[in-house]
């Protein structure tokens, strides 16, 4: 905590509530004898986060790879087509083998999976520790299933059995169908799943398009007095918008906040801003790219170009 320039006051407080603590476990009246605490924070406590956070600050000194960290997940990330960048994947991971052996806090390497992309990936294998991690198609990250196609399907096939599970529930248990009661309970507890950082995972085919619209669709069918309108009509009843334009719309708000927003510094490395020409525009347009892979139109700082580029100025 000195390193990182806290001042001696509160490192000598901390140090005070951290010193001399003693446990004992109980199990049917039974009580052990009382242990000393040598290491560790009290779980529960608010500073343990914090206290955690500046532990493994260095965690990612001396790794050339990407390296992204949140709470006590780690994930390393890189580029792996030449036997060079193999090994220097293989160094990172043995760098952090090392910084847990120095600061004695281990990795579970049940829990550490290798995730491989794209098609023609050569499937390396990697160790931890003299022991090989075992490849995985599919993980979760910060609640979003991403798996080595990265078309997004497994997720959205998450997102709709779980609102549709919510709604089912809804359905059951809520005797009255009139507009008061059915559309705030579908907006707060069923469309967030649907739209749970939609904009990361946003769907690229159409059966996953439809397959969350259709949530929508029977949710909207439940108000009494709708059941014979088609679901435009429904919406337009309602107030309400498809989930498509719904989508639309987030990205808009999105690359706003990127290029002026509240995270205007990641916009910068994220899109490139066209230089100002001879036509009339927006005065923010942005510069589009050309891929050589078609899965890349589906990511958001594709898609949304020629979508924000038509915006109106005053928009």
């Amino acid at each position: 905590m000195i390193k990182y320039g806290i001042d001696r006051t509160t490192v000598r407080w901390i140090h005070n509530w951290l010193s001399d603590h003693t446990q004992r476990v109980v199990i049917n009246g039974f009580t052990s004898d009382w242990k000393t605490v040598s290491s560790g924070v009290p779980q529960g406590f608010v500073l343990g986060p914090l206290l955690f956070n500046i532990f493994i600050n260095d965690l990612d000194e001396g790794v050339e790879g990407t390296l992204i960290k949140f709470a006590d997940d780690t994930k390393l990330g890189g580029v792996a087509n030449t036997r060079e960048e193999k090994e220097r994947i293989q160094n990172d991971l043995d760098k952090l083998e090392q910084w847990t052996e120095t600061n004695r806090m281990t990795f579970n390497r049940e829990k550490c999976k290798v995730l491989h992309l794209s098609k023609k990936n050569n499937n390396i294998q990697y160790r931890m520790g003299g022991i090989s991690l075992s490849s995985s198609t599919c993980e979760k990250d910060l609640g979003v299933l991403v798996d080595h196609r990265l078309n997004m399907s497994q997720q959205c096939d998450a997102a709709a059995k779980k609102a549709n599970t919510i709604l089912g529930c809804i359905k059951r248990s809520i005797e009255s169908r009139s507009r008061d009661v059915i559309v705030p309970l579908y907006s707060s507890l069923v469309r967030p799943h649907l739209e749970y950082c939609v904009q990361f995972w946003a769907p690229q085919f159409k059966k996953d398009i439809d397959k969350l619209e259709q949530v929508q669709r029977r949710a909207t069918k439940m108000v009494s007095g709708l059941q014979t309108m088609s679901y435009e009509e429904r919406l337009k009843d309602l107030g309400m918008f498809s989930l498509q334009k719904r989508r639309l719309r987030g990205d808009m708000i999105a690359v706003f906040k990127y290029l002026k927003g509240c995270h205007s510094a990641e916009g910068l490395a994220l899109f490139s801003v066209a230089q100002e020409g001879r036509t009339r525009n927006n005065g923010m347009k942005i510069q589009g790219s050309r891929y050589r892979l078609d899965i890349r139109k589906n990511f958001l700082t594709v898609r949304a170009i020629s979508h924000w580029n038509r915006l109106p100025q005053e928009v």
